[in-house]
């Protein structure tokens, strides 16, 4: 059986519940295919080796990927630098594009392979305090995390990455 880790970091449950719906696709899309979601601070090195795919999500905050997350590839990095090579990935980012291509340089130096563009959902938060307020991504977002989550379920079940 083949394992998808879900790992994320969520201040206002924005990137949660981007989170929860790639689950949310994975699972119902194959369930040959185990699925962990687990919060960064959570995650450690022997979540990274025993998985064979990987989604990354993350908010951005102040034109980068969340503390959290990068602490969690902080933590991580080293202990599978060399053993997790070829292995597809993909990255969930609720805010923007410069968190994104944080995810990619990580990724790239542990070798793994992006299997889709990052999924970038915007929520035009611009003021202090809508940048604080708890989000709510929209139903056709939130669809397109699951069909991350399902993609990337079925190309380990069929073995295709």
């Amino acid at each position: 059986m083949k394992t998808l880790l879900i790992v994320f970091h969520s201040m206002t449950g924005g990137t949660r519940q981007m989170a929860e719906a790639a689950v949310r696709g994975a699972a119902e899309t194959e369930p040959g295919v185990r699925v962990r979601v687990l919060r960064a601070p959570e995650a450690g090195p022997a979540d990274v080796l025993g998985a064979d795919g990987y989604v990354f999500a993350t908010p951005e905050n102040l034109a980068a990927m969340s503390g959290l997350l990068k602490d969690f590839f902080d933590r991580t990095y080293y202990p599978a630098l060399g053993r997790i090579e070829g292995r597809p990935y993909a990255a969930l980012v609720c805010a923007g594009s410069d968190a994104a291509r944080q995810v990619e340089r990580i990724c790239t130096g542990w070798r793994l392979k992006p299997v889709v563009e990052p999924l970038i959902v915007c929520t035009h938060a611009q003021t202090p305090e809508a940048i604080l307020a708890a989000k709510a991504i929209g139903a056709q977002d939130l669809g397109r995390c699951e069909e991350l989550g399902a993609t990337l379920a079925a190309g380990l079940a069929m073995g295709i990455f």
